[in-house]
């Protein structure tokens, strides 16, 4: 019954949520010469200077691995969860003066947020494939096989993730304001832990317990999938399969009950 309600609720307001999502573009994008263009343009300067950074400066190497596009399929998928939960986060506190006017299922804002910045995230793998293409070198060469297929999969994981820590987020900021400042610690720390930059066996070489509680991030497992078949050029195992789901899932989960069970107080805080 429950999830039929959802489904109703969902069906009866998803007009409400494609006009905030057009309403997020027209606010990013305003007065921009390029307009959504950026979205694909910004996204590749990055990865350009990531790029001088690492691997010139830096001058990062993972033997046999195309080191850009192993650094770069980390750092998109991290971003977006960066910038979605963060966004999430301030949704319910910035939105406050419109429900308190009309009806609207406060979930609405969260899910909006991330929506938007998952389709910018889909934006970015144009450069990202574009790099794909057109560096490495023999034997570090990324190549496209149909084991790509299956990164919809991840993506929608990472995407239900994020959405789950969103709504978890958004729901402790209403009654505790400096969860702002804290998740901005959070997520400075969570860089240095996920290997964006870096390879998990330079830990296992040191240490496999500590190697196995790194492992414990999702954001690991997220982006090890996605590298596996784009690095790899193959699916990963059934097991990679269940725990990306399982963490998509189970943190959804986890995110709607917290923020259902506190949206009726949301009135008394904002």
């Amino acid at each position: 019954m429950f999830i039929k309600n959802i489904i109703i609720n969902f069906k009866r307001y998803s007009f409400l949520l494609i006009e905030l999502v057009k309403r997020e573009f027209k606010v990013k994008y305003k007065r921009s010469v390029l307009g959504i263009l950026w979205s694909i343009l910004n996204p590749l300067l990055m990865m350009l200077v990531m790029n001088v950074v690492f691997s010139h400066v830096f001058k990062f190497r993972i033997e046999g691995m195309n080191f850009l596009v192993y650094l770069l399929t980390g750092l998109v998928i991290f971003n977006f969860f960066n910038e979605a939960s963060s966004t999430a986060m301030a949704s319910i506190v910035n939105n406050f003066s419109l429900m308190n006017k009309i009806y609207i299922p406060k979930y609405i804002f969260p899910l909006s947020k991330c929506v938007f910045v998952f389709i910018n995230f889909l934006l970015t793998l144009i450069p990202l494939y574009l790099i794909i293409l057109f560096t490495g070198t023999e034997g570090t060469k990324a190549i496209i096989t149909w084991a790509h297929l299956a990164l919809p999969y991840v993506f929608i994981c990472v995407f239900l993730f994020t959405l789950g820590v969103g709504l978890i987020l958004s729901t402790i900021s209403v009654f505790l304001r400096d969860m702002f400042y804290i998740y901005t610690v959070l997520m400075t720390i969570l860089t240095y832990v996920t290997p964006m930059f870096w390879h998990i066996s330079m830990i296992e070489e040191s240490s496999m317990q500590v190697a196995a509680i790194f492992k414990l991030n999702p954001l690991y497992q997220f982006i090890t999938f996605a590298r596996t078949i784009i690095l790899e050029a193959r699916l990963p195992d059934l097991n990679s399969f269940l725990i990306c789901g399982a963490w998509g899932v189970f943190m959804l989960i986890i995110g709607g009950i917290i923020f259902r069970s506190k949206q009726d107080k949301f009135i008394y805080y904002v």
